[in-house]
């Protein structure tokens, strides 16, 4: 009877929206004060999110003796340890405190961390880093070339833990904690309508953070700035102090929302047997997965999309590097892809995706990530096959220099593939973990987002690290590097197929439900 006398409010409530306001807002009043708070808690993560990638492969890349050819030795040897590491005291946090006080607690190591690193760490990198030792190993004669990666990361092992802790960022603040707390305070009939805005407010976040990180960029040292030594110094003072105004940010706009909204009142300690038994644990969350297939070809849709990205994200890296080798213009460059990746996203949100889900299900909208790194990956890896052919013979000749192009149709890729991601990719993941049990979306994002993420990312990281110890260099893993991300799209495609005939039966009814009401859907 409450849910009949629900839908009957639902459609009486329908009539207030206009079917523009259906299409782009359809929210009604008396939920804003849950949406836009939301919204912009999404928007805040996301736009550090945003900025601390720029400026950890700026920093990275551009290190002495570095490059491209060293992320693939941070994302296996200091990333996925850091993974373990944090998912680890999270999970041990999560058995002691509640939701509340993990939240706070991880997002203040971060806020810590970053404090130390700009005004300890980084200062006195020169000191810290172990520069005789690096130089020793390239000279040693049975070190092999395709390891200078690795030496480059020992050298500045400052650096290398700043980037891992950023790198983690979207998977412990961004995914596990924040989209763990909308997954439970969020039903599925505000998640068809509230999920789609907050998409937007991830997806505005870079093109505002590509454009404050260009503007927040110094190319010649600036006396009024009261720190640095240098032009980047200065820069990376103004960002990193940036990030801590919008970490506070975030925390107050958290606080509210469980004070004055949903009001949750949990033990700080655990001291009664239900609580006990809902604890998570690596142990619990592992045997989960092995239980769960619906759990495992989530995992393989995830672990698909980082190889296959982070594959492709280092040799756009190697690009842009070969092209640009002071800091600022690399960290300009940077925040140009999150800028345009951003626009790319939101006309995704707006125009795209939720219409495509709405029409025709999980598993079209699902397919559409692979297919797009398919054919961006079928027109890159020809140029770079083909190069004398087709770029020296034909186009370099009318309009850019070889090395131009490839950086443009890399940067493309790049923007369309991070794109699709937060649009099609993450909405089609979130609205998979909508009917599990709270309990089972705490363990399901763990593995998930917490090590999934991280062991496809890992992944992408072990096969480079193979190939570079073989071939010696970047470009003679390219053949190798393509086969196996073309290898990886297919059994992604594979997966969503699969997949998607189990959301079906679990989801789709409510979709069904949707455009009988033709009420907007999900579109994250």
């Amino acid at each position: 009877m409450k849910n009949l006398n629900m839908k009957s409010e639902d459609k009486n409530k329908k009539t207030e929206f206009s079917k523009l306001r259906s299409f782009f807002w359809p929210i009604y009043n008396h939920e804003l004060n849950k949406l836009i708070p939301m919204f912009f808690l999404f928007f805040l993560i996301s736009f550090i999110y945003n900025l601390l990638r720029c400026i950890k492969i700026s920093l990275i890349v551009t290190a002495p003796d570095s490059g491209a050819e060293t992320i693939p030795f941070l994302k296996f040897c200091v990333v996925l340890p850091g993974a373990f590491i944090l998912i680890y005291i999270f999970t041990k946090l999560s058995k002691y405190y509640n939701r509340k006080t993990v939240f706070y607690i991880m997002i203040s190591i971060y806020m810590v961390f970053f404090i130390l690193f700009l005004f300890i760490i980084y200062p006195n990198k020169e000191f810290f880093e172990l520069k005789s030792l690096s130089i020793f190993l390239l000279d040693a004669s049975f070190i092999p070339d395709g390891l200078s990666g690795l030496i480059s990361l020992i050298r500045h092992w400052p650096l290398a833990i700043f980037y891992g802790l950023c790198e983690l960022w979207g998977n412990i603040i961004l995914c596990m904690l924040f989209w763990g707390f909308a997954n439970e305070v969020t039903k599925i009939n505000e998640a068809k309508r509230f999920y789609a805005i907050f998409a937007l407010g991830a997806n505005f976040s870079g093109i505002f953070s590509g454009q404050l990180g260009k503007y927040l960029t110094i190319y010649k040292y600036n006396t009024m700035i009261p720190f640095g030594n240098t032009a980047w110094e200065q820069t990376l003072f103004l960002q990193i102090n940036t990030i801590l105004i919008l970490g506070v940010i975030i925390i107050i706009l958290y606080w509210w929302l469980n004070k004055h909204i949903y009001n949750e009142h949990e033990d700080a300690f655990i001291k009664d047997e239900n609580k006990k038994k809902n604890a998570i644990s690596l142990k619990s969350c592992f045997l989960y997965l092995m239980q769960s297939s619906y759990l495992c070809f989530i995992v393989i849709l995830v672990v698909s999309y980082n190889i296959v990205y982070n594959l492709s994200d280092v040799l756009f890296t190697h690009q842009a590097k070969t092209n640009f080798t002071d800091i600022n213009h690399v960290n300009v460059y940077m925040n140009q892809i999150t800028f345009f990746t951003g626009v790319l996203a939101v006309l995704s949100a707006l125009f795209l995706s939720g219409n495509i889900i709405r029409k025709y299900g999980w598993t079209v909208t699902a397919i559409i990530t692979p297919v797009v790194w398919f054919i961006s990956s079928l027109f890159l890896f020809s140029m770079l096959f083909y190069e004398d052919m087709i770029l020296k013979g034909v186009l370099s000749s009318i309009l850019f220099n070889p090395a131009n192009l490839i950086l443009i149709f890399s940067s493309l890729q790049i923007c369309l593939g991070r794109a699709c991601k937060y649009t099609v990719f993450d909405e089609t993941k979130e609205i998979a973990f909508i009917p599990l049990s709270k309990h089972e979306q705490r363990k399901g994002k763990a593995v998930v987002d917490g090590i999934a993420s991280r062991i496809g990312k890992s992944g992408g990281s072990l096969i480079y690290l193979v190939l570079l110890t073989l071939c010696g260099n970047l470009i003679s893993t390219i053949p190798y590097v393509a086969v196996i991300i073309f290898i990886m799209i297919i059994l992604w495609g594979i997966s969503v197929v699969n997949l998607g005939k189990m959301v079906n039966k679990t989801i789709d009814h409510e979709i069904k439900d949707a455009k009988v009401e033709d009420k907007p859907l999900i579109n994250l």
